[in-house]
């Protein structure tokens, strides 16, 4: 039997690689070591007769060729073709089903060609593949031409180790499969007791091809369950499964291939066709024993392991005279070089030029045949240089080649006297295939940089699609730098298109690979070659389908940018740009966009362009995604306002048309204004306060005095707002902090002491941006919290951002001017218009909040305190009041500054000031914690509740309820519910009209979410008794209003549970009584409250059998019986209106 060698490549492969003109009688097996015999071989085999199993897969590392055996017949009078050439023909000429035929039979009588396994076996002779158009040298198929595909491509053969990284993996494996006969390797793979688990890979290809047989077959509900369990896979791309091969046949296929009869359990070998010696008709030759295959493998390999090592220490010891020789003509050099002049050197391979060269002369236009090519029979005969180092004076241009001028290679010839046609024949015998593309390659050594561009320029198309997704970053280097050097435009095209479509679905780290080398690219070839090589390869994925390459397309616009034409990169560049932010969907490709748009910000210096960079900045942060936006804030805004410094309308144009915009939506929005629009354009301005800070500083009298010798003191930490970019940091727009922090002493002295004369865009500030504000501040709604809060903290850090001095002399008093506050003059005409609007609230919590030192504090509760009191004392809405509390108690830094003005509110001579405290509690007990509730908050609440005033008193109600609905500690409830029975209970309070109506609103706000027990003890039991005595009133007014009020708070309540006992005892008599006062003052709720009340019969009814659904909400009978349950498990959290209900059951009505 002959030697197996387990590392030779598949038999397809080699095959593929053959001349497609051979002629038939000189084919070859793929595991055949010679030729086949040709006509008129004696030796060839008679009709009848077939060819043994005798011959090897190939010739061993040593150059030994194994001969396969040709058996003769007795009888033979012609020439036999064999079987494989027969095959070869078939497959050649494109005889599919005759060879398809051919090898069934084949395979029935228990032979088995491998020729004809491995091409019905890869599914890459039958299908397209996607990727790179094959060029004229590659292998076609029977459907046109055909990327390679490997031999082992089928599901139930395939060795995933052969895509590992681990390249001995695949050796060691295939070692050991080999060591077992095919079939009984079938036999173990299929065996289920013993069967390995399935492997990812596995996992993903089966589920393709499962997704693609329900979708044929119209199982579509079947197909979108299968594609949502499997989220991770895309089922539309077959190369989404991860291995390189190409698409196998569909499941239909595969079960139909699966029945192929297999070949006979009778040993075979992978060479020719392997058939028994005792088959052949006669017994011309002796069957020799049968020896254990799989230990004679074992030995096989063993000896060729043997003699691998062999070589490589015949190759180590050759090695090592080699680098001896090279010392000693480095010696030789060094010596030649000490004692000559210097000059240009030429040392042969050893000097390597500039491979980034750009002059035309290191760049020939062809390849003028520079390579080694091993082709020929023997190496041209040149004249030798001497043995040592020759000094020769070249131009430095001409270094690249350099490479020409080495000696060339002697080999010793043997004393023979062979004729030169038998010396070729028997060379011929060398498994050699330089007919191929590959072998073409393979056979020609480059010996230049231009001849090695070349062939990287013809290799690369064709390596990349056979390497792993995963790895295909490291191919990177290797394009870029063939793409640089290349010396055909479209080569190069070709090149930088592999580039960009190297990665399916580039994830961050690849992307920063690619867009590394584009740059890199840029930098080498120049504006020119990247306005024509690079650019055409954006524009062709602006609208890929994957967001991941239209990302790297967004990317690649601003890292170019440097790099373009100046007229490009204002014109078209911008125009992709905005073409991507107004049109693609995802948003971290928006983000993308919107951060190269920033860089070409940076670049541009068309002043024409201005008004197409506000449009983008307004689009932009208009943008629905927040990443987006901040992306706007953090890079755009700065690299534009950078720009409009320069052109000198940042003051001039920038803020004026931000703030016009401002004013036109307010004048517009009297009856609704656009809060977004209003966040976009005052969010603008606050990102501009940097650079207009900057601007001020850069423009001052002192800076051409600003010196950076000495000991400059460090800027405070807190001295500025923490900026959201390092664009946005004012040390950086300036240049250094040390720069900063020696204009901003000169600043401060500017300001106390030389003040403001002749520093324009100082002046500007104050004297137009400032009074503008203050005029906008004054006309936007104050009961609008949003607005608020964004005017608040954009003069926080206009505050911060100018400084202590600048804010308490030229911001404070402009404020002070308008608000005129005064005790004594009090103008109730007017109730004091300005202190109603919004002014009141930004000044005091986007101004004095500033700066937090005691005088600061006192300041601020001193405008607190005479704001309240002007406001109660003229009888003003207290709605700006309110603003400030709720804007201030956000921050637990500030509630023991309010809980101060309302003691001052407390202890007040005017129950109207009083009165107005009160109503501040119920704002500040939701944010405030317990402790200060029950040390500060409910003792003055006690005080106010035995004031004097009976109104003072009603007011305290509502801050009562609150602190029902927030608080859980029970001594705290406990003296709340005391206080509130008082005002119900105590006789002196049955006619207060005023206190039952605040009573019963405080109940219907807090009773939802208030402790159960309070509601069901407290809240019910009183509303049933102010229903039942409002039957008895005598004055409809009162009676309306009272009537009006329980119908809200029945209507909130009714969502909550309620116990059986409770719902019988108060809460149906409660509504009984209030439908016996709407019958008469109100029939339209009527209805509405018969609904209620027959719903909760019929709950009562049914609480026996209803018990594991929980509640009593009448609500829930507007569900069905299986969303009840998740319903009213919620109600006891729920707040709802009782306007809303009233119109549910309206509704239902």
């Amino acid at each position: 039997m002959a030697s197996v060698n387990p590392f030779n490549l598949s038999d397809s492969e080699e095959e593929a690689e053959r001349r497609p003109n051979e002629t038939v009688d000189i084919e070859r097996s793929p595991s055949d070591g010679a030729p086949g015999p040709p006509h008129g071989n004696p030796f060839s085999l008679s009709a009848d007769t077939e060819p043994p199993t005798l011959s090897s897969n190939r010739t061993s590392p040593g150059g030994e060729g194994s001969v396969s055996v040709a058996v003769t017949s007795a009888m033979a009078a012609e020439t036999r073709i064999s079987v494989d050439g027969i095959a070869a023909q078939l497959l050649r000429d494109q005889y599919i089903l005759t060879a398809l035929e051919f090898h069934t039979e084949l395979l029935e009588t228990g032979r088995e060609l491998p020729r004809l396994r491995d091409y019905f076996s890869n599914p890459g002779n039958f299908e397209r593949q996607s990727g790179t158009p094959p060029s004229k040298d590659q292998v076609l198929g029977p459907g046109g031409p055909l990327n390679r595909a490997g031999s082992i491509s089928t599901l139930d053969s395939l060795d995933f180790a052969r895509y590992s990284d681990d390249g001995n993996r695949e050796s060691d494996e295939r070692v050991v499969e080999n060591e077992v006969p095919s079939h009984e390797r079938k036999n173990y793979k299929s065996s289920a007791e013993i069967q390995e688990p399935i492997r990812p890979l596995e996992k993903r290809a089966l589920n393709f091809l499962v997704n693609e047989y329900l979708l044929k077959s119209e199982y579509k509900l079947s197909a979108i369950t299968f594609s949502d369990e499997n989220d991770d896979q895309d089922f539309e791309l077959w190369d989404d499964v991860g291995l390189n091969i190409p698409k196998p046949p569909d499941l239909l296929q595969l079960y139909r291939n699966c029945g192929t009869p297999l070949a006979s359990p009778r040993d075979t070998a992978d060479v020719s066709v392997g058939v028994e010696l005792t088959d052949l008709p006669g017994h011309c030759i002796d069957p020799p024993k049968k020896p254990d295959l799989s230990h004679q493998q074992q030995t096989e390999v063993v000896q060729e392991l043997e003699y691998q090592i062999s070589l490589l220490n015949t190759e180590k010891q050759s090695l090592a005279e080699q680098i001896k020789k090279l010392q000693s003509e480095i010696q030789t050099l060094k010596r030649t070089v000490s004692s000559s002049p210097p000059s240009s050197l030429d040392l042969g391979s050893q000097k390597t030029s500039n491979p980034f060269s750009t002059d035309p002369l290191s760049v020939p236009p062809t390849d003028n045949g520079q390579c080694l090519d091993i082709r020929g029979d023997s190496v041209p005969e040149t004249k030798q240089d001497p043995p040592s180092a020759q000094i020769i004076s070249q131009p430095p241009t001409q270094s690249h080649s350099k490479l020409k001028s080495r000696p060339p290679v002697k080999f010793d010839q043997p004393n023979r006297k062979l004729s030169p046609a038998f010396q070729q024949a028997l060379l011929s015998f060398c498994r050699m295939c330089t007919d191929s593309r590959l072998g073409a390659e393979v056979s020609r050594i480059a010996d230049s940089e231009e001849s090695v561009m070349l062939m990287l320029g013809r290799c690369l198309p064709h390596i990349v699609p056979n390497v792993l997704l995963a790895k295909r970053e490291e191919l990177i280097p290797l394009i870029l730098c063939t793409a640089c050097l290349h010396p055909e435009p479209k080569e190069r095209d070709q090149l930088l298109h592999i580039l960009f479509n190297l990665i399916k679905r580039p994830d961050d780290e690849q992307r920063q690979m690619i867009l590394t080398g584009c740059v890199a690219f840029a930098r080498h070839v120049g504006p020119t070659r990247v306005e024509a090589e690079l650019l055409p390869q954006c524009w062709e994925q602006i609208n890929h389908k994957y967001p991941e390459r239209r990302l790297l397309v967004a990317e690649s616009c601003g890292a170019l940018a440097p790099y373009l034409p100046r007229e490009i990169r204002s014109s078209l560049v911008l125009s992709m740009l905005q073409q991507m932010l107004a049109e693609d969907k995802a948003d971290m490709v928006r983000e993308a966009v919107v951060k190269s748009l920033a860089i070409i910000m940076g670049y541009i210096d068309d002043p024409d362009k201005y008004s197409q960079g506000f449009e983008l900045m307004l689009l932009s942060l208009g943008d629905p995604s927040e990443r987006v936006v901040s992306a706007v804030h953090q890079v755009f805004i700065p690299a534009f306002a950078a720009w409009t410094t320069e052109l000198g309308s940042l003051q001039n144009t920038l803020i004026p048309s931000l703030l016009a915009r401002i004013e036109k939506l307010l004048m517009q929005g009297e009856h609704g204004l656009d809060e977004h629009k209003l966040h976009i354009y005052l969010s603008a301005l606050q990102s501009l306060i940097p650079p207009l800070f900057a601007v001020v500083l850069q423009n001052a009298p002192f800076t051409s005095r600003a010196q950076l010798n000495g000991d400059i003191p460090a800027i405070e930490v807190t001295r500025f707002p923490r900026p959201a970019s390092p664009l946005q940091d004012v040390a950086t727009i300036i240049g250094s902090r040390e720069m900063l922090s020696a204009l901003l002493l000169l600043y401060d002295y500017q300001l106390e002491q030389e003040g403001t004369t002749g520093w324009d865009s100082l002046l500007w500030v104050v004297n137009q941006l400032l009074p503008q504000l203050i005029v906008i501040v004054g006309r936007i709604n104050v009961s609008s919290p949003t607005c608020v809060h964004e005017f608040s903290r954009f003069f926080w850090r206009l505050c911060r951002t100018f400084g202590k001095i600048f804010t308490n002399t030229k911001v404070k008093p402009q404020f002070q001017e308008i608000l005129r506050l005064s005790e004594v003059d009090v103008d109730t005409s007017s109730a004091n218009d300005i202190l109603c609007k919004a002014t009141v609230p930004i000044y005091a919590t986007g101004v004095l909040t500033c700066y937090n030192q005691d005088e600061d504090r006192k300041l601020l509760v001193g405008f607190l305190e005479d704001v309240m009191t002007t406001l109660s004392l003229s009888r003003a809405p207290l709605d700006s009041l309110k603003a400030s509390f709720v804007e201030l108690g956000a921050n637990p830094v500030y509630h023991e500054l309010l809980l101060t003005v309302l003691w001052y509110g407390v202890v007040h001579t005017s129950a109207l000031v009083r009165c107005t405290a009160a109503r501040m509690f119920e704002l500040l007990v939701k944010g405030v914690n317990e402790t200060l509730v029950a040390q500060r908050v409910v003792p003055a609440l006690i005080t106010l509740s035995s004031d004097p005033e009976i109104s003072v008193r009603i007011s305290t109600i509502p801050a009562f309820g609150t602190i029902m609905e927030t608080v859980t500690q029970k001594e705290l409830l406990e003296r709340v519910k005391m206080q509130l029975s008082s005002f119900l209970e105590d006789p002196q309070y049955q006619d207060q009209h005023s206190l039952h109506i605040e009573i019963i609103r405080t109940f219907g706000r807090v009773g939802p979410n208030a402790e159960p027990r309070f509601r069901d003890e407290f809240v019910l039991p009183h509303l049933h008794k102010l229903a039942l005595a409002n039957n008895s009133q005598a004055t409809e007014i009162k009676r309306i209003d009272v009537a009006t009020q329980l119908f809200e708070a029945y209507s909130a309540l009714s969502c909550c549970f309620i116990s059986e006992e409770v719902m019988l005892n108060h809460f149906l008599p409660g509504l009984r009584c209030l439908r016996t006062d709407m019958e008469q003052l109100s029939p339209e709720h009527e209805g509405i409250l018969s609904s209620m009340i027959k719903e909760c019969e019929i709950k009562i009814e049914n609480r026996g059998m209803a018990d594991a659904q929980g509640s009593m909400s009448i609500a829930s009978s507007l569900v069905g019986e299986d969303a009840k349950t998740k319903f009213l498990s919620k109600m006891g959290q729920l707040t709802t209106s009782g306007a809303m209900l009233a119109n549910v059951f309206q509704r239902k009505k």
